[in-house]
């Protein structure tokens, strides 16, 4: 991970707790918006604000669960113990993300148990990117190099969001996403650094996955359809496009300690603008991913709900046990 990004998110850290000492008292949705303030579940909000956030946070946290997957599987493979060891750790990690994001959804008002039967019903989605094939143990670098990238660039803003429960939960997702990023680019430099073969394997998961990673931004700044309405609400902080710019421009650097090639013949500096002109992904092929034409969406939503299924006892029991404790202390 590129240490400005940590740095920023330790700034963003701060920031949050003088906000909430200097908190403005008695004032209007719009007054806490322009002042840069957060706005806290117990406040007056537009419907439309809070429909925005369900429906982001929803999905992210519903992406944070199915990424699970694809990592998952390399577990029991991965060629060391330590190896495996650090992957479980990552793998646990991304529950542990998804736990606090519906937490956070839950503080507006939506049941989790009504955001997760959306995800299984298709009413809400998660990221495209989940909907690849992990076919070497190269893809799990690759994730972590690429996929976990994209999504600090992304998220690091998130830290500054409007609304409260979601940027602070975002300064640890981001924290522990800085881990999963270093974790995936050493992978990536031990292959990329032993045989031929292992050059090989490395440069084809690099091929692999950066076009799918560049669209994990979303469509271009023309076709989205909510940024406008979040920037001005300081959900989001930049747009798409900007964040897909300064990935491009994290990773070429990194690419070039690694020894591999971005696969883009179209990858030049542009002295003019301060960065680097790219190819832009397939946006059509993001939309048809999107909409449940990808390589694994079936089986992605699959496993999960036959995991959903196969843990309704836990979460029977868990109620049956928080019914009981309740009434023991309401006796008491």
């Amino acid at each position: 991970m590129d240490d400005a990004l940590l740095t920023q998110v330790e700034a963003a850290e701060s920031d949050l707790r003088t906000a909430a000492a200097a908190r403005l008292a008695a004032s209007t949705f719009d007054e806490v918006i322009a002042a840069d303030q957060k706005i806290e579940p117990r406040d007056a909000m537009p419907e439309a604000y809070r429909k925005t956030l369900i429906r982001q946070i929803a999905q992210h946290a519903h992406s944070e669960i199915i990424g699970m997957q694809p990592e998952g599987n390399w577990i029991s493979r991965a060629p060391s113990l330590k190896r495996k060891a650090i992957l479980l750790a990552k793998v646990q990690d991304e529950a542990g993300h998804g736990l606090y994001l519906y937490a956070a959804a839950e503080t507006l008002g939506v049941s989790r148990a009504d955001l997760v039967d959306a995800l299984l019903d298709g009413r809400q989605k998660y990221s495209s990117i989940f909907n690849y094939p992990t076919l070497t143990w190269a893809d799990v670098g690759a994730i972590g190099w690429l996929v976990d990238g994209a999504a600090i660039v992304n998220q690091v803003p998130l830290c500054r969001c409007s609304y409260g429960p979601y940027a602070r939960a975002m300064i640890r997702v981001c924290k522990e996403e800085s881990f999963h990023q270093r974790q995936g680019y050493e992978i990536l430099h031990t292959l990329a650094h032993g045989t031929e073969a292992q050059h090989a394997m490395a440069q084809d998961a690099l091929d692999r996955w950066w076009y799918p990673s560049l669209a994990m931004f979303g469509p271009p700044d023309a076709d989205s359809t909510h940024s406008e309405r979040s920037m001005a609400w300081k959900i989001k902080r930049f747009s798409n496009d900007e964040l897909r710019q300064r990935f491009v421009d994290m990773c070429v650097g990194q690419a070039e300690i690694l020894g591999l090639r971005i696969p883009d013949d179209g990858l030049r500096w542009n002295e003019q603008r301060g960065a680097y002109d790219f190819t832009a992904p397939d946006y059509a092929e993001l939309m048809r991913v999107i909409k449940g034409d990808g390589p694994c969406n079936r089986q992605r939503i699959e496993h999960r709900r036959r995991a959903h299924a196969e843990g309704a006892w836990v979460r029977e029991a868990a109620e049956a046990y928080a019914r009981k404790h309740a009434t023991a202390t309401v006796a008491a």
